[in-house]
């Protein structure tokens, strides 16, 4: 698999709302986020499933936002002020082989990974990052797409998640991509 971050600037294209035609976040991920829920996101690039996530988990919910990017950062932290969910979204920069986000641990109730393993230099690391922020039962929501991520890596994404403790419990419907949702038993 390639490990090449997503350019800034093209994430001016991902936030088209055009995009929403092939993948309604609002839709796609209600079954899974609701009301108070303390939802982690890596790699939001500008926030096109964040500001929806934000509106899902409601005032009393969070969501916390975590990109190698400052400008994808900056522009996501824009966007949430004009849609008036900034109260709802932390933004954290991520260092190139970590999240830092160990002060989130067993706290988690859902995490988002949405067409961002890929881009990792170390899954594994990602997959525990991530196991230890969600809480007992807590999932992660696996999404890749099918133009940079074959079968067979995607396959390996998931048996690499379960070394680490996830156990699979399927795929979701309504995204572009490749699903799987991962729960931490």
């Amino acid at each position: 698999m390639a490990h090449r971050v997503c350019p800034w600037w093209l994430g001016y294209w991902l936030v088209s709302p055009v995009r929403k035609l092939r993948e309604n976040p609002s839709k796609a991920l209600a079954p899974l986020v609701g009301e108070g829920m303390l939802v982690l996101e890596p790699g939001p690039g500008m926030g096109f499933f964040t500001l929806a996530v934000a509106r899902l988990v409601g005032p009393a919910g969070r969501v916390v936002a975590v990109d190698l990017q400052p400008k994808m950062l900056a522009s996501l932290e824009r966007r949430a002020n004009r849609a008036g969910l900034r109260d709802r979204i932390e933004t954290r920069r991520a260092q190139p082989a970590a999240l830092g986000v160990a002060d989130l641990g067993g706290r988690v109730d859902v995490a988002l990974a949405l067409h961002v393993v890929h881009e990792l230099p170390d899954p594994p690391g990602f997959f525990a990052e991530v196991f230890a922020a969600l809480k007992a039962g807590g999932s992660l929501l696996l999404v890749e797409p099918r133009g940079h991520v074959s079968e067979a890596d995607f396959a390996a994404s998931v048996a690499t998640s379960e070394r680490v403790g996830f156990r699979a419990a399927g795929g979701i419907p309504g995204f572009w991509g490749r699903t799987a949702l991962l729960v931490k038993p």
